[in-house]
């Protein structure tokens, strides 16, 4: 399969503290890869590296073999690369389809559709199932619905990378598995990559096809994640498990 999104080398250092360490992967065309690592770990820092929003000491990026190392946010999702926030990035004072419709009729703009605009984001809400909190204002939503109004903001230009910084995060647990089940059955069949940094186990065995697991900066294991959460590694220093002693020989 095609690989859509690669770095190399890619470090950022703020001072002694190196964020990102030489991190050099590989993601592959309609994949779902999990990030999982303890606080300050380096996930983030990664998705704002490859989105623009951070400019590396060191190393590259590469979007579909095109060097976007150097690019700008929104050069980057120009190209087809888009993300969503921890903190859900809407307007609260707007309703759902109003925060929608600002941006899909940024993405028209260029032909100046404003019909096309509005037809957008009445797919969004039903491809996100908000139609029933249409006119409601986005400050007043519940976590769950306010993530879903991000995600699917961060859809509005049809992307091919799509990154999400901790999507469940302050949703209910009743909540986090239909909010995941939603949003990846929403772009099911579009060939859109899928980068999820998560703290929730159950929803990274469950969801990711692969696990970029990080500390301090660096990916400590990367693979199936029967693999990766196998590892004593990943346990100790990131599931917080302590290695099990040999039981004593008689």
């Amino acid at each position: 399969m095609a690989v859509v999104l690669e770095t190399e080398g890619l470090t950022k250092t703020f001072g002694a503290l190196a964020a990102a360490s030489d991190i050099t992967v590989r993601v592959e065309e309609d994949s779902v890869v999990g990030l999982i690592g303890g606080n300050g770990a380096g996930k983030t820092t990664f998705l704002n590296l490859i989105t623009g929003y951070l400019k590396p000491t060191g190393g590259r990026i590469a979007y579909r073999g095109r060097d976007i190392t150097a690019l700008s946010p929104r050069q980057v999702t120009h190209l087809g690369i888009c993300r969503s926030f921890q903190i859900p990035q809407v307007f609260d004072s707007l309703t759902v389809f109003e925060n929608l419709l600002v941006g899909t009729g940024i993405a028209a703009r260029a032909r100046r559709d404003g019909a096309a605009a509005r037809a957008a984001a009445d797919a969004l809400l039903a491809r996100f199932h908000l139609a029933g909190h249409r006119s409601e204002l986005a400050g007043v939503l519940p976590e769950g619905t306010r993530k879903l109004l991000d995600i699917a903001m961060a859809l509005v230009t049809n992307p091919a990378v799509l990154l999400l910084d901790e999507p469940t995060s302050g949703v209910s647990a009743e909540e986090k598995f239909a909010l995941m089940d939603l949003v990846l059955g929403a772009i099911r069949n579009q060939r859109v990559t899928v980068l999820f940094v998560e703290h929730d186990m159950d929803i990274v065995r469950r969801y990711a096809q692969r696990i970029l697991a990080f500390h301090e900066g660096r990916v400590i294991a990367d693979g199936p994640p029967a693999e990766v959460l196998a590892s004593t590694e990943v346990r100790r220093l990131i599931v917080g498990e302590e290695p099990r002693p040999a039981a004593a020989k008689e």
